[in-house]
């Protein structure tokens, strides 16, 4: 069993720039992969950025990427999203998830999700 929770959100300006982290407690971290979803109002949760166990193997939604990184630090059992050159398209509740080891845009191959953490970008 993992437990997650998000911290970092907040409210930004058109530009600005939010570090994300995603703290797991419970199984050892370096055992699953991360990936970080978010969710608009209406809308459906979407894939952001995902990251392998070890953080050899990335992957981001084109819409992000250039912007965004993923990353994580095992010895601290924390995930982290950096969000630069943040837009309003990028305003949602973004939720941290973990699997067992495979690096997917697909929420539906994730077992684990935290809370949720709120972003709101200003224009």
């Amino acid at each position: 069993q993992v437990q997650l929770q998000e911290s970092g959100g907040g409210l930004v300006q058109a530009g600005g720039s939010l570090r994300l982290s995603c703290a797991a407690s419970g199984r050892s971290f370096g055992t699953y992969a991360m990936g970080w979803f978010r969710q608009a109002p209406g809308q459906d949760r979407e894939f952001v950025a995902a990251i392998s166990r070890y953080g050899g193997n990335t992957d981001y939604t084109d819409s992000v990427k250039g912007r965004f990184t993923i990353s994580r630090d095992n010895a601290k059992n924390t995930g982290y999203l950096q969000m630069n050159s943040l837009k309003p398209d990028d305003t949602a509740v973004y939720y941290c998830a973990a699997n067992w080891g495979i690096v997917s845009r697909n929420l539906h191959d994730y077992d684990y999700w935290g809370q949720g953490t709120q972003v709101t970008v200003s224009s």
